[in-house]
């Protein structure tokens, strides 16, 4: 069984059966997971052809139908990702590109960001949220994680928006490779549909960790 998905000219990544990979992550609360090693982690987003062929030909993000001027989501959770795109079937949605960043770039994401909706538990008032939203140039968002049928899971997942100056920072400057794995998300998506959930192998991933509790509460952390 498959337990490395090649990256050309980079290091392989581990693949994991995705049963055993459940039962290493927590099952309920809010947790940033994904795949990282010592010094990066793996982002995930979905877009059109085109704009997947020109960012993987050019390791950065353009072209004529990609816009910086608009707000641009990334997801380090490879089940939330397969759940938001459909399994790449959505339309606008049909090529999967794994988005290798180093931790302290996401680390700085994540110090931009502001909660997407408002919370009393990390909020004075809806003013205090409305100013944290007009000055910072990523939005996050908790939202149910799936399993691979498509099903909610206790345990909630983490997308960020980013737009302004951060989003031209990551899509021209902080990627160390853009990898497209449609192919590879296609195969595992087979086997979905067969309910071959114990041949699934799939990214394995641990939860991030945030050392600093003035972050972890910024982000909804408790």
């Amino acid at each position: 069984m498959k337990t490395q998905l090649n990256i050309k000219n980079e290091s392989p990544i581990n693949l994991i059966n995705y049963n055993e990979n459940l039962d290493q992550l927590p099952s309920s609360g809010k947790h940033i997971v994904g795949y990282q090693s010592e010094e990066n982690i793996i982002v995930y987003q979905a877009y059109k052809p085109s704009i997947a062929k020109y960012a993987v030909s050019n390791q950065e993000f353009g072209g004529n139908d990609f816009s910086y001027n608009r707000m641009s989501w990334i997801k380090p959770g490879f089940m939330w990702m397969m759940y938001r795109s459909g399994w790449g079937e959505k339309e606008n949605q049909e090529r999967i590109l794994a988005i290798s960043i180093s931790k302290l770039f996401f680390k700085k994401i994540l110090e931009n960001a502001a909660l997407s909706s408002f919370n009393p538990e990390f909020h004075r008032d809806e003013e205090e949220w409305k100013n944290s939203l007009s000055g910072n140039e990523v939005r996050l968002q908790w939202d149910p994680d799936h399993d691979p049928f498509g099903n909610k899971m206790e345990r909630r997942a983490i997308q960020l928006g980013l737009k302004g100056k951060i989003l031209h920072e990551f899509g021209k400057e902080q990627i160390n490779y853009i990898e497209d794995i449609t192919d590879f998300v296609k195969s595992l998506k087979s086997k979905v549909d067969n309910k071959l959930i114990n041949d699934l192998m799939v990214p394995q991933e641990s939860v991030f960790q945030i050392e600093n509790e003035v972050l972890n509460h910024k982000i909804g952390l408790k």
